[in-house]
């Protein structure tokens, strides 16, 4: 949660999160499959309660001063930030569920944003294409970008007609001006991530870019 403040403090429009299911099906925003790297537990995130999972130090990895910050449920950070930033879910590939259970990671999300009255604050992202197309076939009017750290081709613009996406989420490593002007003319937006220095955000600038996913949006 502190990221998320941060971020917003220093001048972001939009926040990006992961999302998982804990053991007893709670959404709970965590880049890791495991807490291993960033917290003082270890195992996988579906492997634990979300009790379990709170109880878990998840700032001293990064800064002492951050000790004590705890690993956030979905629903925490929308109260949050409503309001104040516009939020990109990713929903992690781990998480999905071909067979579609009624509390599937897709339809608790959508419930979630309904719940907060947060539908044209966000766009709901995911490798897994699939979990995408689930969320159209309930809602003709949410957000979805399709994440993807391969160049475009014609099954990405396939899936962007397939699921009327909004939005395309690449490595910006392997884009292309011609990719950008690709998407553009299927009308969606062109919003790459690991965009990791001032050089690389003026190169996916001048490609035409709709937006720019950071690890630090002061020096953006």
């Amino acid at each position: 949660m502190a990221a998320f403040n941060a971020a917003a403090e220093n001048g972001a429009h939009m926040i990006e999160l992961d999302v998982s299911l804990s053991v007893d099906r709670q959404l709970v925003v965590l880049h890791d499959d495991t807490v291993d790297r960033t917290t003082n537990g270890c195992g996988s995130v579906d492997a634990l309660t979300f009790k379990e999972l709170q109880g878990l130090d998840a700032g001293s990895w990064f800064d002492p001063r951050f000790h004590g910050e705890r690993i956030p449920a979905l629903a925490q950070v929308l109260d949050e930030v409503k309001d104040r930033l516009m939020v990109n879910v990713e929903i992690k590939p781990n998480a999905f569920e071909p067979h579609g259970p009624v509390d599937a990671v897709e339809r608790q999300v959508l419930e979630l944003i309904h719940a907060n009255d947060m539908g044209d604050d966000i766009i709901v992202s995911s490798f897994e294409w699939q979990v995408l197309e689930t969320l159209r076939l309930l809602d003709p009017h949410i957000a979805l970008g399709l994440l993807s750290d391969r160049p475009a081709d014609e099954n990405l613009r396939y899936w962007i007609n397939r699921i009327d996406g909004f939005s395309w989420h690449p490595d910006s490593r392997v884009l292309t001006p011609s990719q950008v002007a690709s998407l553009h003319e299927l009308g969606a937006k062109v919003l790459p991530y690991a965009v990791g220095s001032r050089i690389d955000a003026q190169q996916m600038l001048a490609m035409g870019v709709d937006g720019l996913i950071v690890d630090n949006p002061n020096w953006v």
